[in-house]
């Protein structure tokens, strides 16, 4: 016969009280980041009010109308909602399919290096794109494929018939830009790898050896299920944020040549929003893009648990 012992919980007052006392100085340090969210994540959701109303600045959101989902309805008939989602996960699933991982193959590579030196030298060399501008970057970028390019007399060298810049070129326009973010973030990206990568036991590698496997089958049964829940974790967020191609890229990339093709959700929210004024229209379909990748990451969670018994939560 079992019994089962019941222990009382204390107050939640003392609790917090006898866990700030033993933590306090990480809860101080908590205090800066729990500001920031606050201030600039959860106040200004206060101001998606106005994607239900025909916002005026004059009257403020409290005295603008209420228009319901007149402006959702009015973007899902527009002309253009169709491109613009094509268009948003082109890109998108073009950067998931190549540039995700890229970052992983990127960072197994710089862990085999044995020269330290030489390691340290091409993780620096990979990061300094991450740091220039956005609009240096593209300002390279519209260099590198103009028509008196280097990218463009390669092209030529070889066989192809460019004879303008390839921003020109509507079906070239999701390469470039795919390209350029592997180009500019793949060194950057691959630093959580390589911290998981430094978190595996080596003995595990050892033990492998033992067994006969060369560095490939220790890539394979080691190093890879090593770093698999970190890159199920960022594989999530990733597909969570599918609908949200920044706009300042696409906006300094495209023109009207290539317009069928670049724009995006983004570009066309900063459009309707801050060109042409027309700020409730922009703020709904800003919340229409936010709703969709919020249930895009659940949606990947909840997969992910149930394939790889890992997930965000």
């Amino acid at each position: 016969m079992s019994t089962t012992i019941k222990v009382k919980k204390k107050p939640l007052g003392l609790r917090l009280k006898k866990d700030f006392s033993n933590f306090g100085g990480a809860y101080l340090m908590g205090i800066p980041v729990l500001v920031f969210y606050v201030l600039f994540h959860y106040k200004p959701l206060f101001g998606a009010l106005i994607a239900f109303k025909d916002y005026k600045p004059r009257r403020g959101i409290w005295g603008s109308p209420w228009v319901g989902f007149k402006h959702f309805q009015s973007f899902f008939d527009s002309f253009y909602f169709g491109r613009l989602i094509g268009n948003t996960l082109t890109i998108s699933l073009a950067g998931l399919l190549f540039a995700f991982p890229i970052a992983i193959i990127f960072a197994l590579l710089i862990n085999e290096i044995q020269n330290n030196k030489f390691k340290r030298s091409v993780q620096t060399i990979s990061y300094m794109p991450h740091f220039i501008s956005t609009v240096v970057i593209c300002s390279m970028i519209r260099l590198f494929v103009d028509s008196n390019g280097f990218i463009v007399a390669i092209l030529e060298a070889v066989g192809f018939n460019i004879g303008q810049s390839l921003l020109n070129l509507p079906n070239a326009f999701v390469p470039i830009y795919v390209l350029s973010d592997i180009w500019q973030q793949t060194g950057w990206n691959c630093i959580i790898y390589l911290a998981a990568l430094g978190g595996i036991d080596p003995e595990l590698y050892e033990a492998a050896r033992i067994d006969g496997a060369n560095r490939w089958k220790q890539t394979l049964h080691v190093t890879l299920p090593g770093i698999l829940e970190t890159v199920v974790l960022l594989l999530i967020l990733r597909v969570g944020s599918l609908m949200g191609v920044g706009h300042e890229k696409i906006i300094l990339l495209y023109n009207d040549y290539t317009m069928e093709t670049a724009d995006v959700i983004s570009s066309y929210v900063y459009r309707r929003g801050l060109i042409n004024g027309d700020y409730s229209f922009s703020a709904a379909v800003g919340l229409f893009n936010s709703a969709i990748n919020f249930a895009l990451v659940v949606i990947a969670n909840k997969i992910s648990n149930k394939v790889t018994g890992s997930g965000i939560f």
